[in-house]
């Protein structure tokens, strides 16, 4: 999904729509996710983590091929979904096995390490894409991706042990944590925290007037950088306190976009530091939901990604129209308005917590080979 960002140009020029319209492959991979991750989960809660992590990847595999074959717009939204629903399964389950594996009190790290595959994917495969796609078509981008997720498969074959985390089947009890007034504050807030995020990186190609592959180099630095010491501060710190550190700042970057537009020496600093700082606040958003929810941790980060990635719907949705609409200045405002409203909301609701978090393999699964 982050590499479609790069490429949009390159899309809306190959099939003849705008950059807004081009932009909404992002919001159907990021709906279709948010409305599948729950229901999979529900139907694979009983699969064993490491097969279930591998069919996720091979889904997402033949999605994206599909993706590079599709001959018409329509078609290329429909193979969004698919790939959609391979990430769907991944990530949450990703998280939830490491989450497993750790320590108690190296969770936070243990978090910060599975959001660092998506921060080198960051940093190495989407400025790679975008240069792939500007030099010989995005198609080239796409099949860079499903080489990225063979390999990804081939390291979950050999490194990731298989154990079962209990969980769940029924579709009822996926939404249950739904009533917890806690739950509901972390979901709101990342949902806020990535509809503004995702906003400006969406159609940031838009945005800039720079070498985007360069720009997005940096970014992608600043999220290794930033993702390697989130969660150690995480858990020196408590989450509490990343995220509010997180959201002020990343929304303040956003906002100097203009002022990064100027020079590509400034965007570039620009850059590695938004990416820095915005990558501070996805395991501190995790490491909260493991304390409001420690007896159901697939449930809780599954709907932790559904949120995310409704942040992205939101924001690819709006950002396309406030683009066709306002141009530049309507994409940025609507971003900022995002990030300031989700300040405003976890300054609000944010209720400090005692992290109790359940021993790995009395409460939450066992261990099987």
């Amino acid at each position: 999904m982050f590499v479609i960002a790069g490429v949009l140009p390159a899309i809306s020029r190959d099939l003849g729509v705008s950059a807004a319209v081009a932009g909404q492959l992002v919001t159907v991979f990021a709906l279709a996710y948010a409305v599948l991750s729950p229901l999979l989960a529900a139907v694979t809660a009983r699969v064993p983590r490491k097969r279930l992590m591998l069919v996720a990847l091979v889904l997402f595999v033949i999605g994206n091929v599909l993706t590079v074959l599709a001959p018409t717009y329509p078609l290329l939204l429909a193979t969004r979904v698919v790939a959609a629903a391979g990430a769907a399964l991944f990530t949450p389950t990703a998280s939830a096995v490491a989450a497993e594996l750790a320590e108690p009190e190296r969770r936070g790290r243990a978090l910060a390490l599975v959001m660092g595959g998506l921060s080198m994917a960051s940093a190495l495969g989407v400025p790679l894409g975008t240069w792939l796609g500007g030099e010989y078509g995005w198609r080239v981008t796409i099949w860079l991706v499903v080489g990225l997720a063979v390999v990804g498969g081939a390291g979950v074959l050999a490194q990731v042990p298989e154990i079962r985390i209990q969980s769940s089947a029924r579709l009822r009890d996926r939404f249950t944590p739904l009533a917890d007034r806690g739950v509901l504050a972390v979901l709101t807030t990342q949902l806020l925290v990535f509809g503004g995020g995702f906003t400006a990186y969406t159609y940031i190609a838009s945005l800039l007037d720079l070498p985007l592959a360069a720009v997005l180099w940096a970014w992608g630095i600043g999220g290794i950088v930033g993702n390697q010491v989130s969660g150690r501060l995480t858990d020196r710190y408590g989450p509490r306190r990343m995220v509010f550190i997180g959201i002020v700042v990343a929304t303040a970057f956003i906002g100097l976009i203009p002022v990064a537009n100027l020079a590509l020496p400034i965007a570039l600093v620009w850059a590695f530091l938004w990416g820095m700082v915005g990558w501070l606040i996805a395991p501190a958003q995790q490491y909260r939901m493991l304390a409001a929810l420690p007896g159901n941790v697939p449930v809780g980060l599954g709907l932790l990604s559904s949120a995310q990635y409704a942040g992205m719907f939101v924001a690819a949705l709006g950002g396309g129209v406030a683009l066709e609409q306002y141009g530049r200045a309507g994409v940025i405002g609507l971003a900022v308005a995002l990030g300031a409203v989700g300040v405003v909301f976890t300054l609000v609701t944010y209720r400090p917590q005692a992290v109790s978090l359940p021993e790995p393999e009395s409460s939450l699964g066992s261990r099987t080979g």
